[in-house]
C-alpha cells in the first residue's frame, strides 16, 4: 500500500483554534499527507477567529468553552452530523490527538470496523492538576488517559523522554517517536531586530529573558517568578520579554513586574521577536517536546530550561543551554545568571543551539509518521 490508498480520519481537541506545538505538527502532517495523495478529514471542535490557517477539510465538532480558558473548547463526542460524515468518510485508519470523549468514540468505531488507531500524546494532561492544587488527582488522571490509550494499536509521542514517561505509566508497549521540526524561514538568527524590544521598554544594552506560549499557570509561571525574584534579590539587572497571552497574564504582570507583553504573534513577526530574545527560559513540565525551545534554539537564543520531558532531548546542557532540576529556583537563577553576566557564552551556546536545530526537518519527520500508519495498515491485514 502506498500513501495515496490512505484515508486518515485525525480526531483532535485543537487543530486551528490555537496555535501550539500540536496544532503545527497536526496541520504539517495533514499538508504532507495531502500533497502524497492521502485522502484526510479532521474532526474537531472550531471557532468564529481561528488563530491557525488550517490545512486540510476540517469537520467541526460539537463544543463548549473551558471555563475561564476560553480559548479552548471541550468536544460534546463525535455526534451529530459530524458522526455521520466521519462515518461516511469510512477512514482506513483512526488518528486520535487528545483523550475526549470524541476521541474516544472514535477509537470505538475503529475498533468495531477492524481499523487500527494510533494514538498521538501531545502534552502531559497528568501534571496539569498541580498547578491547580489538586496534585492527589494524578493517578486518576493517569487511569482514565491508560484507558484510551491501550485501547490503540500504537502510540507516538514527541521526545525519547516522553516514550519513557508513558512506559512507566504502562500506557502501552509500541511507543514510536513523532518528533517536531522548525520552519527556519521564520525562524533564524537573522530574524534579529532590537527596534521592536525598544518600544515596548527593552533597551539594547539589557538582557531580555524571553517566555514564549500560552500565558496559563502550568507554563511555569511560579517557577518563573521565583527565578526573576531571585535574580532582583542578587541584584542582577535583567528585563523579561513574554510573547504570548493567556488567563494568567494578570498574575504574571503582578509577580514579575520588569516583564514587557509583546502579546500574541505569529509568522514572521514571531521570529523577529524570539530572535529578540537574549536568553529563554522554559521551567514548565508538562511539554511533552518544546516547540518553543526549538524555536528559540533556530533562532541562536541559548536556553534554560527544567530537566523534563521535551528539554532533555532538545538541549545539550553546557553546550546549547543549560538543565535544571525542576522547580530549583537557585539553580534557575544560577543558570540565567551566568548568561547574564557573560555574553560570550550567551553567543557560544546559542550558536551551538541553532546548529543543533538544523537536525528537525519536517520532511522527514512527516515521512516517518506516514510509514507509522502504513506498518500499523499492515499489520492488521496480516
Amino acid at each position: 500500500m502506498d500513501l495515496s490508498q490512505l484515508r486518515v480520519a485525525i480526531v483532535t481537541g485543537n487543530y486551528n483554534m490555537v496555535r501550539d506545538g500540536p496544532t503545527q505538527a497536526l496541520n504539517r502532517l495533514v499538508a504532507y499527507l495531502l500533497d502524497h495523495g492521502a485522502a484526510v478529514r479532521i474532526f474537531a471542535p472550531t471557532i468564529a477567529d481561528p488563530q491557525v490557517d488550517h490545512a486540510g477539510e476540517l469537520i467541526s465538532v460539537p463544543s463548549f468553552p473551558i471555563p475561564g480558558r476560553s480559548e479552548y473548547r471541550v468536544p460534546l463526542g463525535l455526534v451529530g452530523e459530524a458522526r455521520e460524515k466521519f462515518e461516511a468518510f469510512r477512514p482506513n485508519i483512526v488518528h486520535v490527538a487528545a483523550p475526549d470523549r470524541a476521541s474516544r468514540q472514535a477509537a470505538k468505531w475503529a475498533r468495531a470496523h477492524g481499523v487500527p488507531v494510533l494514538g498521538s500524546v501531545h502534552t502531559r494532561f497528568e501534571t496539569y492538576p498541580q498547578y491547580y492544587h489538586l496534585g492527589f488527582t494524578q493517578p486518576l488522571v493517569e487511569a482514565w488517559l491508560r484507558a484510551l490509550y491501550r485501547n490503540c494499536d500504537a502510540l507516538v509521542a514527541p521526545s525519547d523522554g516522553m516514550v519513557d514517561v508513558l512506559k512507566q505509566q504502562r500506557m502501552h508497549t509500541d511507543i514510536g517517536i513523532w518528533s517536531r521540526g522548525v520552519e527556519r524561514t521564520i525562524f533564524h538568527f537573522g530574524a534579529r531586530d532590537l527596534e521592536r524590544r525598544r518600544a515596548i521598554g527593552i533597551a539594547d544594552d539589557e538582557v531580555a529573558i524571553g517566555f514564549l506560549g500560552r500565558v496559563v499557570m502550568e507554563k511555569g509561571l511560579p517557577e518563573f517568578a521565583d527565578t526573576m525574584r531571585e535574580l532582583t534579590r542578587r541584584g542582577v539587572p535583567h528585563k523579561v520579554l513574554v510573547l504570548g497571552d493567556g488567563p494568567a497574564r494578570g498574575w504574571f504582570e503582578d509577580n514579575v513586574p520588569e516583564a514587557r507583553f509583546a502579546g500574541y504573534q505569529s509568522g514572521a513577526e514571531l521570529g523577529h521577536w524570539v530572535a529578540g530574545m537574549d536568553v529563554f527560559f522554559n521551567p514548565s513540565i508538562t511539554e511533552t517536546f518544546g516547540n518553543v525551545t526549538l524555536e528559540a534554539m533556530a533562532c541562536g537564543v541559548p536556553v534554560v530550561a527544567a530537566r523534563a520531558t521535551g528539554s532533555t532531548t532538545l538541549v545539550k546542557d553546557g553546550v546549547t543551554g543549560t538543565l535544571v532540576d525542576p522547580g530549583d529556583i537557585p539553580a534557575f537563577a544560577d543558570a540565567i545568571q551566568r548568561y547574564i553576566q557573560d555574553p560570550a557564552l550567551r553567543t557560544g551556546h546559542g550558536a551551538a543551539g541553532e546548529a543543533r536545530s538544523k537536525e528537525f526537518t519536517w520532511d522527514a519527520i512527516n515521512r516517518s509518521m506516514a510509514e507509522t500508519y502504513l506498518r500499523l495498515l499492515d499489520a492488521r491485514k496480516g
